[in-house]
């Protein structure tokens, strides 16, 4: 990070009106060995001179990557706390776009389910909400506000700002319905999972495998470390995330298409 950037977070840490999100923002900036983590792990997907969509961005640590990785960013967020800390973040870098709205299967509005009190896992999904109600590791989660939100496709995004070289969505059991707005695929692209919502991942690849994607893997929690190291049919990935223990909790699958699926990863 630049000088102005950590001057800027520390404005933000400081700042009564987004006492809610100070806590993302101590775990999400400041640790360079988190940082350099990430970006080992997002070189094999992104270069210099890149686009990348980061879909569903809360306080925008996966754009920091992104940057330092020499990308052009579009980012999608809807919760207004975190459009005022991206926009605060990123305010002088012309290669950050912020766009107010959620993804998803048609343009228009939708219901975005806040938990204030956590915003990380706020949610378009009742489903989402619902399969959380109870559930081990989710207790005391309450989504107490409703706001309406615009929805944009990740079709519009790339007819407006080009096709992306890597896509990440997390939207907290809305990713089956931000794949439904894709029509073609993809050089690579990432999706959240949660066990409480194993069928949004069912989904999700059944979409993909569609739409042409051809090789998954999967990295579980927040640990950036593929679980298989190549490249697997979209069912094998299916039974390994049906077998994992509910405590397992989240991750990401990542998917790419065509000749890049021919490679062992790195």
């Amino acid at each position: 990070m630049t000088a102005t950037t950590d001057t800027r977070i520390a404005a933000l840490r400081n700042d009564p009106a987004l006492s809610l999100l100070h806590r993302s923002l101590d775990v999400y900036y400041g640790d360079p060995e988190r940082d350099a983590r990430m970006d080992a792990f997002y070189s094999r997907f992104v270069g210099s001179g890149d686009l990348v969509f980061d879909i569903g961005s809360h306080v925008g640590d996966h754009i920091a990557s992104f940057r330092r990785l020499g990308a052009r960013v579009v980012a999608v967020e809807p919760q207004p706390l975190c459009l005022r800390v991206l926009r605060a973040i990123y305010a002088d870098d012309d290669q950050v776009t912020v766009v107010d709205a959620a993804c998803g299967a048609l343009p228009g509005r939708t219901r975005l389910h806040v938990n204030s009190a956590n915003p990380t896992v706020s949610t378009a999904s009742p489903d989402f909400v619902r399969a959380a109600k109870g559930a081990g590791g989710w207790e005391g989660e309450v989504w107490d506000t409703d706001i309406e939100v615009p929805v944009v496709t990740v079709d519009a995004l790339i007819e407006t700002y080009g096709v992306p070289t890597f896509t990440k969505i997390d939207v907290e059991g809305f990713e089956d319905e931000v794949l439904a707005g894709l029509s073609r695929p993809l050089p690579a692209l990432s999706f959240e999972f949660t066990t409480i919502a194993r069928a949004v991942a069912d989904r999700c690849l059944d979409r993909l495998t569609a739409l042409g994607f051809d090789g998954f893997d999967v990295a579980v929690g927040d640990d950036k470390s593929m679980t298989f190291r190549r490249w697997m049919p979209a069912t094998d990935l299916a039974t390994h995330l049906h077998e994992l223990p509910h405590a397992a909790n989240s991750g990401d699958v990542y998917c790419v298409s065509g000749i890049q699926a021919a490679h062992t990863e790195s």
